[in-house]
């Protein structure tokens, strides 16, 4: 995370993207590590739970926001509000006590800013449709709507996971061609998220 913000405050947004790639990929798998080297057992004063939504908080909010912002994606007299609804909607979900259900769905978008704000720039969205976006995410995060999670959803768990996996192929090339990269790719990162969207109209 610290490497991914170093790279996009001096500049180079290629290396910032693909630093945040590489966050999503530990991501997944601290979880995996801190089982198998039992850190409950061997750090009973560390609450992992925590620990994992403070660094996620970094991740996939400040750091995207700071890109976001360092791109001007948004006017000059919208970036504070975006940015701070952002922030503030986004804390607010980290400290949900319902994040996530027993069958594993999301209550809200689950502040994915680290996937969302790249595609924006990826696609070179406009300035207009950056705020609708933004504003509906933020507003997304504060209710109960049903989001997948995108590994452990058993509902249609096959489609999810190939079409997760292809969305972040996509995202992985286009982040390390970045400006450039074959438009067949991008329409992936049209696709994936439209899938959520439906998954969580069904839901």
């Amino acid at each position: 995370g610290l490497f991914a913000l170093s790279a996009i405050i001096s500049g180079e947004i290629r290396q910032g993207l693909i630093w945040l790639i590489v966050c999503q990929i530990l991501d997944g798998l601290d979880g995996v590590f801190a089982r198998r080297f039992d850190v409950k057992t061997h750090a009973p004063r560390i609450n992992g739970t925590t620990l994992d939504l403070v660094i996620d908080y970094v991740t996939c909010v400040v750091v995207p926001v700071v890109l976001m912002l360092e791109l001007e994606l948004l006017p000059s007299s919208w970036e504070i509000i975006i940015a701070g609804l952002i922030f503030f909607t986004s804390a607010l979900w980290f400290a949900r006590s319902d994040q996530e259900t027993e069958d594993s769905w999301f209550n809200g978008f689950p502040a994915s800013w680290n996937l969302v704000i790249p595609s924006f720039i990826i696609l070179e969205i406009d300035h207009t449709w950056v705020i609708i976006i933004s504003i509906l995410f933020c507003i997304a995060q504060l209710t109960t709507i049903k989001f997948p999670h995108l590994v452990k959803v058993k509902t249609l768990r096959p489609l999810t996971l190939s079409i997760t996996f292809i969305y972040f192929c996509a995202l992985t090339a286009l982040s390390i061609e970045f400006p450039d990269g074959p438009e067949e790719l991008k329409i992936l990162l049209v696709i994936a998220p439209l899938y959520v969207i439906l998954l969580a109209v069904w839901r």
